[in-house]
């Protein structure tokens, strides 16, 4: 039979059992378990990891893990799926001990008790933003039934939809973004029935009229400006490329709408019928506007032969003028490749983007690696100043946490299928191994079927819903 969870209060009756983690005979194997939360940092405030043990032998044992911490000490039995489920209670008793959680998995054949090799998680006092919001929608894009906003509480497994598709009658929405991680001020676009650019802001929702097509939205720190992209959007499913979906603009520009007036700002260099500019990104001080752009090509024959450079344009917020010079901080006339995503930290120091080898949709290609480089050098971008992230698989749209110690990023790595929010730990010189975001248990991910797009941080939730639906109709 499989041992069940074995509450924190009996733990010392444990002890003096036979099954005791010390008695047991070292396999020197390392367990192969997923998610993979091996050698992590962590968090201190987010919610208990669960995994399993997904190697041949966890069906020929009852099987538990043994989470020690100082001189604590929790063990935890498994379920139907050879899943390991720690209480948050238990969980936050073990990392007021010490910052290193050492767990070991063992195993009970009916004889004798047997033991892979521990691994540790370890336990950062930064603490990560409460909220992570997200759409779910089925992988392929191509079709979909159900698909929405939603909000986790990512101290908790609690999650809430902040709209659904049932409020434009199963048409599509995408591109939420929220004004410095306050989840009170937010953009967002739907497509087909009842499309157009919806912004919430002071408890009222609004609708952008005449209904443009704003998307990709960045809000401007002093949340007066928006800046958004307009792109004439199609897709294409391959039956033989290593990549299975591309995503091409036939046209697109950048412009930035104002909120208070409602005027859209924008100019010549912004707005070129040569270039397509795209993902605009506001600098941490709001002085500088980011943005992809790439030479026009006959689209959709030559969609990959499309590249886009890295650019940045000044931005007096007084007065709503742009620069005159365009500063290219990577060429990918003179370096290859192709860049989208530019995210500056909140302190300034560091420009995160999305680097893959040609067009812009970087999630569906496989190549495609989160880059990293110092704003003191970015121009030109320096090879050897940048930090790449390597990845079997896509690794793309990325939020830094309110405080910079945590970034999120859209990532394939698990399946090459589905899109999973993964989280790593920034110190200021490197990152910590990646984890996917907990569930409540092992499994909930591969049983979800959908994947998760866009996720982005807020250090409080989303309340104004109703406001949301109500304009919405």
């Amino acid at each position: 039979m499989n041992i069940k969870y074995i509450p924190y209060s009996i733990i010392l009756l444990l002890a003096s059992c036979s099954i005791n983690h010390q008695d047991a005979t070292p396999l020197h194997v390392k367990a192969q378990i997923y998610p993979d939360f091996s050698e992590v940092t962590m968090p201190c405030n987010i919610a208990p990891p669960t995994f399993a043990l997904c190697d041949s032998l966890a069906q020929l044992f009852d099987l538990q893990a043994v989470f020690k911490s100082g001189d604590k000490e929790v063990i935890v039995g498994c379920d139907d799926e050879n899943g390991f489920c720690i209480s948050s209670e238990d969980w936050h008793k073990l990392i007021e001990s010490a910052n290193i959680i050492s767990i070991t998995i063992q195993g009970h054949d009916g004889n004798k008790w047997v033991e892979y090799d521990p691994f540790n998680i370890t336990i950062s006092p930064d603490t990560i933003d409460k909220y992570l919001s997200y759409r779910l929608i089925e992988p392929g894009y191509e079709v979909w039934n159900e698909m929405g906003i939603y909000q986790r509480n990512l101290e908790t497994y609690d999650e809430e939809a902040i709209l659904t598709n049932k409020a434009n009658d199963g048409g599509c929405m995408n591109c939420h973004s929220f004004c410095n991680h306050d989840a009170s001020t937010m953009s967002l676009h739907l497509r087909l029935n009842n499309g157009g650019t919806y912004i919430v802001k002071d408890g009222r929702t609004n609708k952008l009229s005449p209904s443009p097509s704003f998307v990709y939205p960045s809000w401007h720190p002093d949340g007066r400006y928006i800046a958004y992209s307009q792109n004439e959007t199609k897709q294409m499913f391959h039956t033989t490329d290593i990549n299975r979906i591309d995503v091409f603009d036939f046209h697109s520009d950048v412009i930035v709408y104002d909120t208070q007036t409602g005027e859209v700002l924008t100019c010549p260099q912004l707005h070129s019928p040569l270039v397509f500019e795209t993902f605009p990104s506001w600098s941490a001080d709001g002085k500088s506007l980011y943005y992809c752009a790439a030479d026009s090509m006959e689209i959709p024959a030559d969609y990959d032969k499309v590249h886009y450079s890295l650019c940045r344009i000044s931005f007096d917020e007084s007065t709503g003028k742009f620069g005159e010079k365009i500063d290219t901080l990577y060429s990918a006339r003179a370096l290859g490749g192709s860049i989208s995503f530019p995210r500056e930290s909140p302190d300034g120091k560091w420009l995160m983007f999305t680097h893959h080898e040609y067009g812009n949709f970087s999630i569906w290609h496989k190549d495609a690696d989160l880059w990293m480089q110092p704003t003191t050098a970015l121009h030109p971008v320096t090879d050897n100043k940048i930090i790449k992230l390597k990845s079997p698989r896509s690794d793309s749209y990325h939020t830094w946490s309110s405080t910079g110690k945590w970034v999120v990023f859209s990532s394939r790595r698990d399946d090459g299928l589905y899109t999973r929010p993964y989280i790593m730990h920034w110190d200021g010189k490197t990152f910590s191994k990646p984890f996917v975001v907990p569930q409540s248990t092992a499994i909930h991910d591969k049983k979800l079927l959908k994947s998760y797009n866009i996720p982005e941080f807020t250090t409080n939730a989303f309340t104004a819903k109703e406001s949301l639906k109500t304009a919405i109709k």
